[in-house]
């Protein structure tokens, strides 16, 4: 598998020690290289140094060693972002113990999927957040239940376990290849996803991101997801300690007035968030000119596609560069944009040095130029992960012939720029000819009456399927019916007659998963009207 030629990294990029720990190179060493008086995490209302940070996690690791947590454990942590949140998973890893990652507003059924798959012997949880693990905690035997804030009876106070001088304990030598921690999605609908990584992580994927973008000194990062989603949790807070930066914890709701009131008040430089969430900045008058956010030096994006028309409108009206990088849970961070080359508008990017990364055919070979293929990641990659936790059938499904299958379709230009397609089962036939969603999507997205859409199939017995068109109108366009044959009339000066929808419906809103993505499967026809 071959990358474009690039700017030479450094001397020990993606090298990675056999004995390695998270909590070490994300922690201990920044505090090691001079940088324990600097903010570690801020927030609204607080701030925290490494040092004390440091000694936060000291404390807690000490604490719940005294809990009966031992090495390969697990450790459910269910929290918001917050100085907690870190500090918890912090000690887990420093102890060989593997923090079990959740979305802190799961719910029972969905906590209880979990709990059946990864038997954890602990779980830390903020009181607002609780209520699923309260319910569950006897019948799934969890021996302990720390809670911060408002504790209940039975319940270990958080703060009691952070000692403000507590003795050091020692990091566990753990080898770079061992698990390290996990982060898993609900189970409602079967089985968990519950994704193993492993400590070499922080190496792999920490590079990536350091050579992406290199921090500076001032840099503050905030994610606007859960670091309950792995690209939150590398970007927003592992990857700036250990670039020895400030990680932004945002409280609340993801609505663009609070990110943005975040943005100003703790002088946030470099945010991570989804095209959902900057398309709602866009879709709001004056959202630019409302708030002082002249410390942003660069904006990324991921989760779902951009859109080249939401990338120019940002550019044209925030002023600062939007990065937009491509990923899954079992890599995080696989292609992006960054400094090194110019910004494709349209494109993830192009790959850093050494990424295990094609673009092949169903027979495993690479495809030409141009051509839309499966993407796959080398099983050799430092980067992937290592399992889904108790699902060796599930984990040897998509590691076979010495790569991953992640699932989704894209296609790489001349220069060596990738553009993702959409997920394998999001494509579809229509007329007995393959159809790429995204690429009408684009171009729907650069009419200004669009402010989102969404291209699905429908089933239909003589052309296979019919192709129909979601669009979330802009602020101040009416939805209508020569409002839609306007749109369609669009299309075909762009596109083939057989990628126009057949119809198009307008929606208020487009179903999202937590982490901002279209869920393409809530999405038929005649659901809008």
């Amino acid at each position: 598998m071959t990358t474009p030629e690039r700017s030479t990294p450094w001397r020990g990029y993606r090298e990675i020690p056999p004995r390695l720990n998270i909590a070490d190179e994300a922690l201990e060493r920044p505090v090691a290289a001079g940088r324990g008086d600097r903010a570690a995490m801020v927030w609204r209302g607080g701030s925290v140094s490494y040092r004390e940070l440091r000694g936060r996690v000291h404390g807690f690791a000490r604490g719940l060693g005294e809990l009966g947590v031992s090495p390969g454990d697990r450790v459910l942590v269910q929290m918001p972002n917050s100085v907690e949140f870190a500090t918890a998973f912090l000690a887990a890893v420093k102890l060989g113990a593997l923090p079990v990652v959740v979305n802190s507003l799961l719910g029972v059924q969905e906590v209880r999927a979990i709990l059946e798959q990864t038997a954890p012997k602990l779980a830390v949880t903020e009181s607002s957040r609780a209520q699923a693990v309260r319910d569950l905690r006897e019948a799934m035997g969890l021996r302990s239940m720390v809670c911060a804030g408002e504790a209940g009876v039975g319940e270990v106070p958080f703060e009691s376990l952070v000692h403000e001088s507590p003795e050091e304990v020692a990091t566990r030598d753990t080898s770079a290849h061992e698990p390290a921690f996990m982060v898993c999605t609900s189970g409602t609908t079967g089985r968990p996803k519950c994704i193993v990584h492993a400590h070499r992580w922080i190496v792999a994927l920490g590079d990536l991101n350091r050579y992406r973008l290199p921090p500076e000194l001032g840099d503050v990062v905030m994610a606007t997801g859960e670091w309950s989603f792995i690209s939150a949790l590398g970007h927003n807070l592992l990857f700036a300690l250990r670039n020895g930066v400030a990680c932004a914890a945002l409280s609340g709701r993801a609505t663009p007035e609070n990110v943005l009131e975040h943005v100003q008040e703790l002088g946030v430089t470099l945010l991570h968030s989804v095209a959902t969430v900057y398309r709602r900045m866009l879709a709001a008058e004056g959202m630019e000119d409302a708030y002082d956010i002249h410390t942003l030096r660069g904006a990324h994006s991921t989760g779902e596609a951009l859109r080249e028309a939401t990338y120019r409108e940002w550019k044209a009206r925030f002023g600062c560069e939007m990065y937009e990088h491509y990923g899954v849970s079992e890599y995080q961070l696989v292609v992006g944009q960054g400094a090194w080359h110019p910004v494709k508008p349209g494109s993830v990017g192009v790959p850093a040095p050494g990424v295990g990364i094609d673009i092949v055919d169903d027979d495993g070979r690479t495809v030409a130029d141009g051509a839309v293929g499966r993407t796959v990641i080398s099983t050799k990659d430092p980067g992937l992960f290592l399992e889904y936790y108790g699902d060796p059938e599930r984990t040897e499904a998509v590691r076979r012939n010495g790569v991953y299958d992640t699932g989704d379709l894209a296609y790489r230009d001349e220069e060596g720029y990738f553009f993702i397609a959409g997920r394998s089962d999001d494509c579809f036939k229509t007329r007995g000819l393959f159809l790429v969603p995204t690429e009408v999507e684009n171009a729907l997205q650069r009419h200004p009456a669009v402010a989102e859409a969404v291209v699905v199939p429908e089933p239909d017995p003589e052309i296979g399927n019919r192709v129909l068109g979601v669009v979330v109108p802009a602020e101040g366009c009416d939805p209508s019916a020569g409002l839609a044959e306007s749109l369609r009339q669009s299309l075909r000066e762009e596109l083939a007659h057989f990628k126009i929808p057949y119809r198009i419906e307008f929606a208020e809103a487009l179903p999202k998963s937590p982490v901002g993505k279209i869920l393409r499967n809530e999405v038929t026809a005649g659901r809008f009207h």
